[in-house]
Formats: C-alpha cells, sequence, structure tokens
C-alpha cells in the first residue's frame, strides 16, 4: 500500500493524542497557577490580619507543634537555622504536587476538581485558628485565598474543555461522526477527532491574566506586611539604652586566648545560635509593647512598657545561654553581655514569694507574642542569680533574632524552661497546674544546664603536621563554674589543659593544651569537672529530655 493509500485516521489519531498530552499539561499547569493564586491573594489578606496568619506559616507552625521530639531535634541539628527554610520548602513542594493533581482531576470533573483546591485553604485556616497564638480571624487569608483559587481554576478548566469544530468531526469519507464521552474529557470524541476544538488562546490569555493579578497581590501583601515590619525596626533603631546602675566587669585579661579555630570569648550577636519555633520572626513595636505580670500569689498585678523598663534600675552581666538541642560538641551555645531589669524585683514589686519561702506559685510561665510558652522555676529566678529580662545585648538592642524588645535570661538553665523570647506575659501558676509547650511534648519541666566541654581546633578529620598541636575549646557549667578541663588522646591517660581565666560562673570557659602529636590516625576527647566537684560523664545520651551528655572527640590524622 502506498502512502497515500494509508487511513487518514491514523494521523488524526497521532493528533489526538498529541492534544491531550497539550491539554494535561496545562490542566497541571492551572493547578499552579490555582495555586499560586491562592498563597498570593492570602498573602495580601494577612496583611489586614497579621503576617502570622499566612497559610504556609500558619500550616508551617502546626507541623513543628506536632512534630515529635526526636525528628525536631534531627531537623535543628542537621538544618541548624535553615530547619524552617527547609520546612517551608517542603510545603511549598507539595502543595505544587496537590495542585498540579487537582488541576488535571478538574479538566474531567470540573466542579469536584476546583473544589478540591477548597482543601487547601480549609487546612490552612485550621492550622492558623489552633496554632497557640491562635485567633479566629486569622481563618481569614487561608479562606479567602482558597476561594479565590477555586474560582480561577473553574475558569481554567473551562478553557481546555473539549469543543467540537464548528463544522462537527469528518470522517474518512467527509461525514460528521459521533463524538460520544463525558463533556469536556480529555480526548473525548472518536480518533478522527479534530485535535484543535480547545480554546487555547482562551486559555492563554486567562492564565496569564490570573498569574501577574496573583503576582501583584502577593507584592503589595509584601510590602505591606513590610511596613508593619519598618514600624517596629524604627522603633527599635530610636532606642538608646541607658547606661547601666551596674555594670559588668571588664573581660579579665586571658579570657579570650585568641586561638585560630577557637570560638571568640564573646559571640557577635550575628552569629549567636538561634533556635525557636517562630517561622516568622515576630516584629514587635517597642512603644505599643506592654508586659502584664499576673497569677497566683500575686498581690500587686503589673502591666509595665517598654519604657518604663528603661527607667528601672538595669544590670548588665555576661551569660552564656546553652540550648537543650545541642548535641555533645554542638554550636548550640553562645556568649552575650546582656544588658536588662532583674527579674526578682519585679516578681517582688508584684507581692510574689518564692515557694521556699511561703509563696503559692512554683512555676513562672512566660508568654512569647507568638504563643510559645516557657515554664521556669520560681526558686530559680528568686535565689539571688542574675536572672534578667534583657533589653539589650552585646551593647545594641535586642535583634528582631533574638526577641526584641524583650527576652528572658535565666543563667544556669537550658533555654527552653528560661529564655523566652518576644516576651509579654508573666503568669504565676504551679508545675502541677500547667504544662508549658515542650513539656507537653515530652521534655523535662524543669532543665539545669549540664557540665559540657568542646574541642573547637583541631576540627575533625583535619591533618596537622606531627609535633606540638594546640588543642583547644570552650566548656560550660552555667552558675558552678569550670573547675578543670581535661583531654585523653587514643584512651590513654587525662591530661589537664590549660584554663583561660574566668570571667565569672554564668560564662563558658577557653581551655587550650599542647599536645605532642605523632604521625597517624588518632582520636582526641575532652571532659570537664564543674566547681561543685562532678566530672563531665562519659554516657552518651541524646537530647530528648533535658539535655545531652557524653564526651566530645575528635578524629584528625596527623602528617
Amino acid at each position: 500500500m502506498s502512502e497515500d493509500q494509508k487511513d487518514p485516521r491514523s494521523g488524526a489519531g497521532h493528533a489526538a493524542r498529541g492534544v491531550r498530552v497539550v491539554r494535561g499539561a496545562l490542566a497541571a499547569l492551572s493547578g499552579l497557577i490555582a495555586g499560586l493564586v491562592a498563597l498570593c491573594v492570602a498573602e495580601l489578606v494577612s496583611a489586614a490580619v497579621r503576617p502570622e496568619a499566612g497559610p504556609v506559616t500558619a500550616v508551617g507552625g502546626a507541623v513543628i507543634d506536632r512534630t515529635p521530639a526526636p525528628v525536631k531535634d534531627f531537623a535543628v541539628r542537621n538544618f541548624g537555622n535553615d530547619d524552617k527554610l527547609v520546612l517551608q520548602l517542603g510545603i511549598l513542594a507539595l502543595l505544587a504536587l496537590f495542585a498540579m493533581a487537582v488541576g488535571v482531576a478538574s479538566l474531567r470533573y470540573r466542579k469536584v476538581g476546583s473544589a478540591a483546591v477548597l482543601v487547601f485553604g480549609a487546612i490552612g485556616a485550621l492550622a492558623a485558628v489552633e496554632r497557640p497564638d491562635g485567633r479566629l480571624s486569622d481563618a481569614l487569608p487561608s479562606v479567602v485565598g482558597g476561594l479565590t483559587a477555586c474560582a480561577v481554576l473553574y475558569l481554567l478548566a473551562g478553557r481546555l474543555a473539549f469543543r467540537p469544530s464548528p463544522l462537527g468531526d469528518r470522517g474518512a469519507d467527509g461525514t460528521t461522526e459521533d463524538t460520544g464521552g463525558p463533556t469536556g474529557a480529555v480526548g473525548a470524541g472518536t480518533v478522527g477527532a479534530d485535535p484543535g476544538t480547545f480554546d487555547r488562546r482562551g486559555f492563554v490569555i486567562a492564565a496569564s491574566a490570573a498569574a501577574a493579578a496573583s503576582a501583584g497581590a502577593g507584592l503589595l501583601g509584601r510590602r505591606l506586611n513590610a511596613s508593619g515590619a519598618a514600624e517596629a525596626a524604627a522603633s527599635r533603631r530610636t532606642i538608646a539604652l541607658p547606661a547601666p546602675a551596674s555594670t559588668a566587669r571588664p573581660i579579665p585579661a586571658g579570657a579570650d586566648l585568641r586561638i585560630r579555630g577557637l570560638s571568640s570569648f564573646t559571640t557577635p550577636n550575628k552569629d549567636f545560635y538561634r533556635v525557636d519555633t517562630a517561622l516568622v520572626v515576630p516584629r514587635v513595636d517597642a512603644d505599643s509593647w506592654r508586659l502584664r505580670i499576673h497569677g497566683e500569689g500575686v498581690t500587686r498585678p503589673l502591666t509595665v512598657s517598654f519604657q518604663d523598663l528603661l527607667q528601672r534600675k538595669l544590670i548588665e552581666r555576661d551569660i552564656t545561654l546553652t540550648c537543650v538541642s545541642n548535641e555533645v560538641g554542638g554550636p548550640y551555645v553562645g556568649n552575650a553581655r546582656w544588658i536588662g531589669v532583674p527579674l526578682a524585683d519585679l516578681l517582688r514589686e508584684a507581692g510574689v514569694k518564692p515557694p521556699s519561702k511561703g509563696g503559692r506559685a512554683d512555676q513562672l510561665v512566660s508568654r512569647s507574642v507568638d504563643g510559645m510558652t516557657i515554664g521556669t522555676p520560681v526558686d530559680a529566678v528568686m535565689d539571688g542569680r542574675d536572672a534578667i529580662l534583657a533589653v539589650g545585648m552585646n551593647g545594641e538592642p535586642l535583634p528582631f533574632d533574638h526577641g526584641f524588645p524583650v527576652r528572658m535570661v535565666v543563667p544556669g538553665l537550658y533555654g527552653y524552661v528560661s529564655a523566652c523570647k518576644w516576651l509579654e506575659d508573666l503568669e504565676l501558676t504551679t508545675f502541677a497546674g500547667y504544662d508549658a509547650y515542650w513539656v507537653k511534648r515530652d521534655w523535662s519541666r524543669e532543665a539545669p544546664i549540664k557540665t559540657q566541654s568542646r574541642i573547637d581546633t583541631p576540627r575533625p578529620f583535619a591533618s596537622p603536621k606531627a609535633g606540638p598541636v594546640r588543642v583547644a575549646g570552650v566548656a560550660w557549667a552555667q552558675h558552678r563554674g569550670i573547675e578543670r578541663v581535661e583531654v585523653r588522646v587514643d584512651g590513654g591517660e587525662w591530661n589537664p589543659a590549660k584554663l583561660a581565666a574566668e570571667d565569672t560562673e554564668d560564662t563558658w570557659r577557653q581551655w587550650m593544651w599542647e599536645w605532642p602529636a605523632a604521625s597517624g590516625n588518632h582520636t582526641l576527647e575532652v571532659r570537664a569537672t564543674d566547681r561543685d566537684g562532678d566530672i563531665q560523664t562519659d554516657e552518651r545520651v541524646g537530647t530528648v529530655p533535658n539535655g545531652a551528655t557524653g564526651w566530645h572527640s575528635v578524629v584528625v590524622a596527623v602528617d
């Protein structure tokens, strides 16, 4: 059979299959555009509610709230400060896959597929209102975004619906054939159907308009949200911290050994670790900020403004903070010079007595503007240690990432039971009557910082030259102090390290040991002893439920 004698239906069949592929791809694109519309419209509406009400932020926060402690610890350990970015990218990836699937479904089932977009809005709305600081109005961005996306997908799916050609579908003999099948279905009609029977031009116009409008809405929403943050930033720039009534003593000469690779004694603000659950860093205007102190045993409830705090007696102290998520040898520890108001003074002014002196409350619950709750023993903040409501860090107002305008700092306790950032409420209660955020997630109610040490240099798998090698690092046991640090090689005898000068018992302490290194592979280990005489244990335990233990070790290959 010659080429011109072949059944013309075969060419039309190939064309029809090509149309099905194109329509399927455009349907997936329609879903993506609808998803973009949902996010951008929600961003715009969140500007009228609050930035934390956006669907990605709300869903991300809900995921964080429900993530088991070991998984959360894994994320902090492996992604560090990027853990929240990884979570947000994961949410967006899942949303994109869901949107494409819904878009393809809407090609055959236009109404049902379009309505499925509302599932995204419902999830976002539910996540927003169920957050610890959730409000009913927080559902609005997700609801409006979902409804708008539903309408857009319905419109785009209509542009992709199958439409017979004006002359009908002609068979090989020129007669009109039946085009049975579901209305608008992919590949409806016979193999002889005209492959150019959906509204290409209408789809391109509608899709372009939807994408452009949603992008405009998203940019406008982001700009409006940024304006609120700009006001908070402006309020921070105008703050001049008063000179503290009680200054920190000068850092002793020799407290910083200044060895290459060794952490500096004072951690710069930009390098200070950040571990929290906030996907959007709160931007609080200091001018409108208020702190409420109330609860059991409070005879004189207080409400104080930021200016009220600045006018009180301020103290300045060097204090090392440690996150309970810090693995043995981990980076989540840092030392800074803090300025703030003694917390015990405020509590006494409110009529609070510690339980050791007959007080009714044994737990101080601090609340952040983002709904985080942290429980701290009342006895700990009133036992004479330098527990403060910090307003300054390393000579400047607190950075936003670290709790501006006010945060708690309590020496000797892990951050999850003491270091509430973006503070707005202090409630006196009992451990029996209330479980704070992390306690509900299987962490201990009380968590004094454990004696720990770390090798900063040489780094793991380094290749130093044979001969004298400086092994150096830091050790900490806040509110007890470091008495001794020892290093050993390949499980041998312990060697005393040289300790840097001590600033206070609430700060970490640098150390150094000069090792006569021989060629070969070696394992270095370190342990510390605190002022109570307790030697750092070698028992390797993870961070849950109240902090990791074990000796930090480093493997090196000496040339």
